[in-house]
């Protein structure tokens, strides 16, 4: 491991105490606002997957900071839909040219979405980032996302975080 790994890996550890101490402190909503003051992407949230439906369980929204839910909508028209199918991270840098969107109906361009599992380990929904505009590609956004992920999880449902 050189020294440039090891610099990576301490500040991704640094990064999730403080997105930790931030939830448990201010609560999920200023933890998603941490999570998206990171990225170049307007919208950060949770999404939960029920059925032909991905439902909201929080937003956060750069440009309007009091809005606090966004809009259900069906999960084809999603790319938290790929994230579900495969059970892994899925990000769309431009979805005019990534094949990944083909077949998706949706204003989103960008896209980085981490799975979100409940307790007993099942795909429940997914933590991300998206935009309706080209966003900059970080390659840093993912490996946070993948942590809070579940430290989310547990806080919005902690009677069945295991």
């Amino acid at each position: 491991m050189n020294a440039t790994t090891l610099n990576e890996e301490n500040t991704m550890q640094a990064e999730i105490a403080e997105f930790t101490v931030l939830l448990q402190q201010q609560g999920v909503h200023a933890a998603l606002g941490y999570l998206n003051h990171r990225t170049p992407h307007r919208y950060t949230g949770v999404w939960r997957f029920d059925g032909d439906m991905l439902r909201s369980e929080v937003l956060f929204d750069r440009n309007m900071p009091d809005v606090r839910q966004g809009a259900d909508a069906p999960m084809a028209a999603t790319y938290c839909s790929l994230v579900g199918r495969h059970e892994a991270p899925v990000q769309i840098l431009d979805a005019a040219v990534d094949p990944q969107a083909l077949g998706i109906q949706t204003p989103v361009i960008s896209y980085c979405g981490a799975l979100v599992r409940d307790g007993e380990g099942r795909a429940f929904g997914t933590l991300c980032h998206y935009d309706l505009q080209r966003c900059q590609e970080r390659t840093t956004d993912q490996p946070l996302l993948h942590a809070a992920a579940q430290l989310l999880y547990q806080r919005l449902h902690p009677g069945d975080a295991k």
